[in-house]
């Protein structure tokens, strides 16, 4: 681990004026790339107090060597230098791209003698015409099989071309009047091209006018009695009018606009874009972001300008750009695309409309397709298998943790405290044995109290499980009573003959908050005699991984599956300790014997329960002193003292479960 103090530049050296910087490692290696409005006011930030820096801009700094910077003229200048950089040294600590090069395009080879229309994927090629990204190449065929009827462009290979005109015969395309057959002299190369031209116009979007057009001329060959041509006109209409209902109309202004949609959480990103035509969707891609700098929204959008039209050209950047949060500040990118595009780019965010309501459907998409990117990562057993092993090495544990369980404590304002304990196998979730915890002691907001009953709960129940199974040694204290389901019976065992319940024990426990979470979970354990079994917490500020007795964390690399595997199942103990939570709160609102009396509203309500604090305590209070409560009147708290008293005898009922609750 290097020291930033060694490579720091001296005082005075930095420019204050705009400009691009690099890290380089003691390889030479470049491993970040920045840009600046002010050189020396953001190097200062990278040479602080390393106690005063994010945790990856920390790793970054100390794995660097020395750093170097190029000063520029103007913000946008900085801005096109940090893209080239960043493309040509791909540095480790910027954002990584998972390339989008699948998605596939519908390309038009405008810089040959005869132009092709056909599906191209990868770079692209300079003279070549794209349309698109789609998102499947199948619906490019599709498309391009109904308009060719009404433009009989070539689409045939240069072999195949070539071949045809050796033998004087076009392939079946020209006999079935899909092609124009340039192959054998049926068109000449320059109404060729003209034929190629008018596609491109057609998908760019300009229908309307070559749609009137057509129709036109159906009418003028019907009333010259062209019965032929007039059908052969309106068969062609008909086949691109299918080929336009195939991409709704989103916007009824014809815009030209891209939407990019973001979705993210602490380690990656997902970018969605919609590409918008005249008012309808004609292209849509996306890719993952690896978030390995510390970057928030208004830098990922930045950099998806940059991917997107680092390449592009003119009519390839849109008249307007449509983000979820400008970069800041917005002027560079703004003038940055207007110089590609070589006109004024409105770069701007949504607020009300048509273009807002798409952009929710963009982002979406967006969060679907980070979902199916983090189950796809899921469910991948070598992934997983690595994501165990890099757990048991970065805690120092003898073998991989295969039962991960997780705690979580829930609370409202202080009031319905819950706790849930989660199930990780083989890495991953097994949900049946998900287990959920009312907080008996009354601990308010105290998480630390909280996270010391849940765990000696759920190991004091573990220990009895023990003793009743009669498989292992060890004394326990006698089970906790109220998390979950009745205790089992002597023996007993689930389908896989294993004992169930918290019988069964884990190898790592995973706690969701820092220093003292791990501390009150590892002090419950050592109470009940258990010390089989790791402990760990995953801080959610900065992603790091504290242990017991240690005053530094653990800080996993940032592309670790490990600790991309602690987060899965962070995420999901805090997941179910909020559905719980709500329900609790739900049922309390819904089933409260408050309900039974009439005339008392939600306000009143509210009011009683946060005067006495809980529906106990109510219970046992005074007509006199229910009446101290602002708003109640005597009469209203007669009625309320009545309906208690007439639905103390009855238990409180679970109404989703069926399970008796035992009320504070």
């Amino acid at each position: 681990m290097a020291d930033p103090s060694t490579y720091r530049p001296e005082p005075g050296e930095i420019p204050d004026s705009p400009g691009v910087y690099r890290f380089r490692d003691e390889h030479r290696r470049v491993i970040y790339v920045g840009k600046a409005k002010s050189l020396r006011h953001r190097l200062a930030n990278y040479f602080q107090d390393l106690a005063g820096l994010h945790v990856r801009t920390r790793t970054m700094v100390t794995t660097a060597a020395s750093v170097e910077w190029t000063v520029v003229s103007t913000e946008v200048e900085a801005l096109q230098l940090e893209y080239s950089w960043i493309k040509e040294f791909a540095p480790r600590f910027n954002v990584k791209y998972r390339d989008d090069k699948s998605y596939p395009s519908l390309a038009v080879t405008l810089n040959e003698e005869y132009p092709r229309v056909q599906v191209m994927r990868g770079p692209k090629k300079k003279g070549v015409r794209y349309f698109g990204p789609y998102a499947h190449a199948w619906a490019i065929r599709e498309t391009v099989d109904l308009m060719l009827r009404a433009f009989p462009v070539r689409t045939c290979s240069a072999g195949v071309f070539k071949r045809s005109a050796q033998i004087g015969r076009p392939c079946l395309l020209g006999y079935i009047d899909k092609c124009s057959a340039p192959c054998v002299g049926r068109i000449s190369a320059e109404d060729h091209r003209q034929l190629a031209e008018e596609f491109c116009d057609f998908v760019a979007g300009h229908t309307n006018s070559y749609l009137r057009r057509l129709e036109r001329e159906m009418n003028e060959a019907s009333e010259a009695m062209e019965y032929e041509r007039a059908a052969r006109l309106r068969d062609d209409t008909d086949a691109l009018r299918r080929a336009m209902e195939k991409s709704a109309v989103v916007l009824t202004d014809a815009t030209d606009a891209d939407l990019i949609a973001l979705a993210e959480d602490e380690l990656e990103a997902a970018v969605q874009i919609f590409h918008v035509r005249g008012g309808r969707v004609r292209g849509q891609r996306g890719w993952v972001t690896d978030k390995v700098e510390e970057i928030g929204t208004p830098e990922l959008v930045e950099h998806a300008l940059q991917q997107l039209y680092g390449e592009e050209r003119g009519e390839g950047v849109p008249k307007e750009v449509l983000v979820p949060a400008l970069p800041e500040p917005p002027e560079p990118a703004a003038q940055w695309l207007a110089e590609r595009r070589g006109s004024g780019v409105s770069l701007r965010v949504p607020q009300r409309g048509d273009k807002r309501a798409l952009m929710e459907t963009v982002k979406r998409n967006a969060q679907q397709a980070l979902a199916l990117h983090k189950t796809k990562r899921a469910s991948d057993l070598t992934t997983r298998s690595r994501a165990l092993e890099e757990i048991a090495e970065g805690l120092g544990l003898d073998s991989a943790p295969l039962r991960i369980e997780c705690f979580d404590i829930s609370h409202f304002q202080g009031d319905d405290v819950v706790a849930s304990m989660v199930v990780f196998e083989d890495g991953l979730a097994r949900k049946s044995e998900y287990r959920r915890f009312q907080i008996k002691s009354f601990a308010g907001q105290d998480d630390v109290r909280s996270m010391h009953e849940v765990i000696s709960r759920r190991f004091r129940r573990y220990l009895q499980e023990k003793r009743r199974t009669g498989e292992w040694g060890g004394d326990g204290d006698g089970p906790a009573e109220g998390e979950g389901p009745e205790p089992v019976e002597t023996g007993s065992r689930d389908e896989d003959g294993r004992p169930r319940k918290f019988a069964y024990p884990p190898q790592l426990i995973v706690v969701d908050g820092g220093r003292p979470q791990v501390a009150a979970a590892r002090s419950a354990m050592d109470e009940l005699g258990v010390d089989d079994v790791a402990v760990c917490g995953l801080a959610k500020r900065l992603e790091e991984v504290w242990v017991p007795g240690e005053d530094d964390p653990l800080v996993l690399p940032r592309t670790s599956e490990g600790l991309y595997l602690l987060q899965r199942v962070r995420d999901e103990a805090h997941r179910f300790a909020i559905r719980y939570q709500r329900s609790k709160r739900s049922k309390t609102l819904k089933a409260s014997p408050l309900d039974a009396v009439p005339g008392l509203g939600a306000s009143r309500k509210q009011a009683l329960l946060k005067h006495f604090g809980s529906l106990k305590r109510l219970r046992a209070a005074t007509v006199e002193e229910i009446c101290e409560v602002p708003g109640v009147g005597r009469k209203t708290a007669e009625a309320v003292a009545a309906a208690l008293v007439t639905k103390s005898s009855a238990p409180a009922v679970n109404t989703a479960t069926g399970e008796i609750v035992e009320e504070e």
